[in-house]
């Protein structure tokens, strides 16, 4: 099946819990679709470079997914027609990245840059 990354940005004045529980949902979709997910996480709380709905902050959440491209076509429907998610990307790629993405790991992990 393909393998899909998927960065998802919900309202600022959800609990932690309520977006937490929000990858939890489309995560069952994705189940009920056939597809599965491989690995997710929360990347909290983060300001946005512009508004988006009046909001200036959104809640970060990155899903890994292996899945067929139906599955992957219903969830970001109904992300898109949930009242909590302001916006959706997806992203097909050949294989996942080993251990956290760029954004969980720190500054000292990450190598340097300027070369």
């Amino acid at each position: 099946m393909p393998l899909y990354e998927h960065v998802m940005i919900a309202r600022q004045d959800l609990s932690n819990a309520q977006a937490e529980g929000l990858v939890e949902h489309f995560a069952s979709v994705l189940a009920d679709n056939g597809g599965t997910l491989v690995n997710s996480e929360y990347w909290g709380l983060k300001t946005m470079a512009y508004k988006i709905n009046k909001n200036r902050k959104g809640h970060y959440a990155f899903l890994r997914t292996d899945a067929p491209a139906p599955a992957v076509l219903e969830m970001e429907r109904l992300m898109r027609l949930h009242d909590d998610v302001m916006r959706v990307l997806t992203v097909k790629v050949d294989a996942h990245a080993e251990g956290p993405s760029v954004q969980m790991q720190k500054r000292e992990e990450r190598g340097d840059r300027r070369r």
